[in-house]
């Protein structure tokens, strides 16, 4: 079943943690960009570790292979579920990357396209993602089909979540509802402002599991 991932995208850790605190009951995964996590560092990580719930550290690590990997190591070393990396960092870094793992920790999940970005071939680097043996990709909801069924073994990652009642699309280019992307096979969801902005957080998100089917 799918899961939601909700954005901690704040500045202040205190304001991170009050969401944690507020959503933790329906909510599992959250996420760690680089906003919160080079302010903050890991203790961003052992807050939410403390509330009980997973960490997907967002860190998009693109650069020659031994810093790939021993960025991968770092990620391990804060026990977070998982961390991105840029598929363009070349097959030689994927694959450095993914043997820095510690007992499976943390999930790698590749970075295709961009979801602000308004072209490239998710498709591609998919391929490339799976051959180099990542969990899975970051792929953005026009191509989530193509590349799940493509690729059914690799975990969808899916930004730019949008519910139908939420009309501000705001930078995103790529959306889909959270049904659509579950029909189409996405396995994680990461939604930040559509929950951030609800008058009634808590509802919303809800509301979002009950229209998927989570």
């Amino acid at each position: 079943m799918a899961e939601i991932i909700f954005a901690l995208d704040f500045e202040n850790l205190s304001e991170a943690e009050s969401w944690v605190k507020k959503l933790k009951g329906e909510i599992n995964f959250f996420k760690i960009g680089l906003q919160l996590f080079i302010r903050y560092g890991p203790e961003a990580v052992r807050m939410v570790q403390k509330h009980g719930a997973e960490v997907f550290l967002d860190l998009k690590i693109h650069d020659i292979p031994s810093i790939c990997a021993k960025a991968v190591a770092s990620a391990a070393e804060t026990g977070c579920f998982s961390t991105t990396i840029h598929i363009a960092a070349t097959s030689e870094a994927l694959n450095s990357a993914c043997a820095a793992r510690t007992s499976g920790r943390p999930r790698i999940w590749g970075v295709t396209v961009l979801s602000s970005a308004k072209q490239g071939n998710s498709l591609d680097a998919a391929s490339q993602a799976f051959l180099c043996g990542l969990n899975g990709v970051v792929v953005s909801g026009a191509d989530l089909k193509k590349v799940k069924d493509s690729f059914p073994q690799l975990e969808c990652v899916v930004p730019g979540i949008r519910p139908a009642s939420y009309a501000l699309k705001d930078d995103q280019k790529r959306i889909l509802t959270p049904s659509e992307a579950v029909s189409c096979g996405a396995d994680y969801l990461v939604i930040g402002r559509p929950i951030r902005n609800a008058e009634n957080p808590l509802e919303t998100v809800k509301e979002i599991k009950k229209d998927a089917g989570l």
